[in-house]
């Protein structure tokens, strides 16, 4: 099999949607041997931050000399984007001959109505991928909620992470912030120990806290109040944290956050044996790139692209651009899902702009340039609904070039991965 069928096959999968629950991932792992059983993980749990909490923990391990697995979703710039180890994505034979391997045990199980669906297939070929390898850690980002996620199949994990938790995903995993923290906290297990984002909503910290007790866990809280930010704007941090001085490439106050809860874990690690030094903390901090998040695709004239693609990720960007870009001209390019909480995701963020052009990600779900331009119409008069990615940014680069400052694109992170290919080959 080569790799292009193997990624068509898989694909083939999405027809079955997210189907919620343990049995049938943990019997398919089972049948290729229970790959999971001989890794150690870091499994991490929320609504927003755990892709940048998991980079620092990743490439800090990696830096440290462990060989470090790397499992995320969805992707921004390519499939094999959610399987890595130490940086560096799954070859693409190696993912077909996985693939080859898995797909007649996912065949059998399907005859006997047992259906596999595309994230369960693809977290069972990153399972065998991190064993084959002989990983010594794999840095592990649930698909969806936490509970009933396939990632959850996995025992005890080295520490538990809980990022920052929102309403997201209300038909499936629940329509308040302690239904959803309860779903996202059911990767806590016996005997852990857990570490928590800070800044949570009310209610949240109190299920997280319960559900530490319950499962006797020590709860770290990452006070991120103790992080003093020395230097800040468009293109990094500069913090201080425990003594330790840090510098990142990730711009916002979240960013901070998000590295303060990597850094607690971190510190969970050390005391479980990990050889991870301080210094070997700031070289990899320093080094941490992420892309689609407050990331700068072009400095003149400025572009940046984000993938809030929901309210508390759409505050933090808001949050940011009224620090760095406070007076400036902006026009935004924006994409979204039909499934999320399009307008108070946008309320806050659309007013910042003069003028908005409305586009359409590449997915079943998504909403079209002319609903999205008409539910956002209350909060910017100027909006132009445009038919593809390639018009929307070639309008808006048109208007950028004459009378703006700076150019954002923002929202489904689905739409992200296609406008930063755009953005970039523009530049060639």
């Amino acid at each position: 099999m080569e790799y292009n069928e193997a990624v068509r096959r898989i694909n083939s999968l999405l027809t079955f949607g997210v189907k919620p629950g343990l049995e049938r991932i943990r019997e398919l792992c089972d049948r290729l041997g229970s790959p999971d059983r001989g890794l150690k993980f870091v499994h991490a749990a929320g609504t927003n931050g755990k892709g940048s909490t998991c980079t620092f923990i990743a490439e800090t391990l990696s830096e440290a000399g462990y060989k470090t697995g790397r499992f995320i979703s969805p992707y921004i710039l390519e499939f094999r984007e959610r399987f890595t180890i130490d940086g560096k994505m799954i070859p693409k034979q190696t993912l077909a001959d996985i693939t080859e391997k898995i797909l007649p045990y996912a065949e059998d199980m399907r005859s006997e109505g047992k259906i596999i669906t595309e994230f369960e297939f693809i977290f069972a070929a990153a399972l065998m991928w991190y064993a084959m390898e002989k990983c010594d850690v794999v840095v592990l980002e649930t698909g969806l909620g936490g509970r009933f996620d396939a990632t959850n199949i996995i025992d005890t994990p080295l520490c538990s992470v809980i990022t920052s938790i929102s309403l997201d995903h209300t038909n499936i995993l629940g329509d308040t912030l302690e239904k959803i923290a309860y779903e996202k906290c059911g990767i806590i297990k016996k005997d852990g120990v857990c570490v928590a984002y800070s800044d949570q909503y009310d209610g949240v910290i109190d299920v997280i806290k319960k559900t530490s007790a319950e499962k006797n866990n020590r709860l770290i809280i990452a006070d991120s109040r103790k992080a003093e930010i020395i230097e800040s704007n468009i293109f990094g941090t500069r913090f201080r944290y425990n003594s330790l001085d840090l510098k990142i490439k990730l711009s916002g106050e979240h960013m901070v956050k998000n590295a303060v809860t990597a850094l607690e874990t971190l510190f969970v690690l050390r005391e479980k044996g990990f050889d991870i030094t301080d210094n070997i903390i700031k070289q990899s901090f320093s080094a941490v790139t992420f892309p689609a998040r407050m990331e700068v695709l072009k400095k003149n004239p400025l572009v940046i692209i984000d993938g809030a693609h929901n309210p508390d990720g759409a505050k933090a960007l808001s949050i940011a651009l009224k620090k760095y870009l406070d007076g400036k001209k902006m026009i935004g390019i924006v994409g979204m899902l039909k499934d999320k909480d399009v307008k108070n995701a946008l309320s806050c963020l659309v007013p910042l702009f003069d003028r908005i052009y409305t586009t359409e990600p590449d997915n079943p779900r998504k909403m079209t340039s002319k609903e999205l331009a008409e539910t956002i119409l209350p909060y910017c008069k100027n909006i132009t609904a445009c038919e593809s990615m390639d018009e929307a940014y070639k309008k808006a680069k048109n208007d950028l070039e004459e009378n703006a400052d700076a150019l954002v694109i923002f929202g489904s992170l689905y739409l992200a991965s296609d406008m930063r290919r755009i953005v970039l080959e523009d530049e060639k």
